[in-house]
């Protein structure tokens, strides 16, 4: 305890350099919560806007004819409907890929024109996964319309629609998309099934891949080797354009926190330094008097490290505050998609309510040691 009061008296002895300090390191700690707090909300912005980017892989069956694939629009051939189920539980182990949705589609007569009949079965993910599927589910019974077909055939939403027989109410009409999907009529997997008259199959896994890679560092060659040793009779196509847009984003908000996080030590790191160094500049008649008084080496080295210990808690409590107001204020402004997430990540500032003590204790090392290096009959001497 006396140490405790011996410290608080020399803090109090030089407050404007106690309290430069405070606000120098309170600066290190505020810059470095919001950087951890917008970087994390970067992160999940980005996350969910390269979701809806679209998925980026399309899994088909390995016998596929790709010429026929792309004129058609899809894979003539099928596989078995748990394909996605066993990818989905072997793709941890080689490379992610995530949100799985297995699809079965083929041009169908629909009341005298063709149109795209598009199952959708439920999304999956790999074990351990928590995230929300892509896109949307269909439910028995029930047809989603492309804007080109509702308008030919008259129907809106709560209208019926027979296909091959089978009796689909329309749940919703989708926005004219400009592609394909105006000419698509979406129903659960099962109801594609039997619909086209294959129970059990699927014509394509649509998929995203999270190694986050541009083309130049060959990420269709990992995802061809997982796929390989996991499902063996399907292959992957990479829609090349979303994928590195993908990459390049997610690296971009990842290389943010990169730079800003070790920037923000060293700047903060230099300053408590140069003002601890001062301090033992200034103090060099006081620090000679108590060591010819006889105060051992020990017990300087241990006030000055005992100073920037408070120092490091004081910085810490006013940094942790200033930069989670901050990042709360200015967060849901810069990243709007996902800002009902933003949240104080306390597990952070438990971590820096002692990392900054012992960064300031190590910061302020070098001074402290001259303080001790000091010898008393010199320093008394020079004043």
């Amino acid at each position: 305890m006396r140490g405790l009061a011996l410290v608080l008296r020399e803090l109090g002895h030089r407050p404007v350099n106690a309290g430069l300090s405070v606000l120098g390191l309170g600066a290190g700690v505020a810059l470095m919560v919001v950087v951890h707090l917008l970087a994390t909300a970067a992160e999940r912005e980005t996350r969910r806007v390269v979701r809806d980017m679209g998925f980026n892989l399309r899994i088909i069956p390995r016998d596929t004819d790709i010429g026929r694939f792309h004129e058609l629009g899809h894979s003539e051939g099928t596989l078995a409907e748990d394909a996605a189920t066993r990818l989905a539980a072997g793709a941890g182990t080689f490379v992610s890929f995530n949100h799985l949705t297995p699809t079965l589609e083929r041009w169908t007569n629909v009341l005298g024109r063709d149109a795209l009949v598009t199952g959708l079965g439920a999304a999956i993910t790999g074990p351990g996964e928590r995230k929300a599927p892509m896109g949307f589910t269909v439910g028995a019974g029930r047809a989603c319309l492309g804007a080109a077909v509702a308008r030919r055939l008259g129907l809106k939403p709560g209208g019926s629609l027979e296909v091959a027989g089978r009796t689909l109410q329309v749940e919703k009409v989708l926005a004219e998309a400009g592609n394909v999907d105006d000419v698509r009529v979406y129903t659960s997997l099962a109801d594609a099934q039997a619909i086209l008259g294959l129970p059990g199959r699927i014509s394509e896994i649509r998929a995203i891949d999270c190694l986050c890679l541009t083309s130049d560092r060959d990420p269709l060659g990992q995802l061809r080797e997982a796929l390989g040793r996991i499902l063996p009779e399907a292959q992957v196509l990479q829609l090349r354009a979303i994928a590195d847009a993908r990459a390049r984003q997610r690296q971009s908000a990842e290389g943010f926190a990169a730079l800003a996080t070790p920037l923000t030590l060293v700047v903060a790191g230099a300053w408590t330094g140069v003002l601890a160094f001062l301090n033992v500049r200034e103090r060099r008649a006081e620090i000679g008097l108590w060591r010819a008084l006889g105060s051992g080496s020990g017990r300087v080295l241990l006030l000055f490290l005992g100073r920037a210990v408070v120092i490091g808690l004081a910085g810490a409590a006013l940094g942790g505050a200033a930069g989670t107001w901050a990042g709360l204020h200015f967060g849901p402004t810069l990243y709007p998609v996902t800002s009902a997430a933003l949240a104080p990540d306390w597990a952070w500032l438990a971590r820096l309510g002692w990392m900054t003590p012992a960064f300031a204790a190590l910061a302020c090392l070098v001074p402290a040691a001259m303080a001790v290096a000091q010898d008393p009959s010199e320093t008394l001497r020079a004043d």
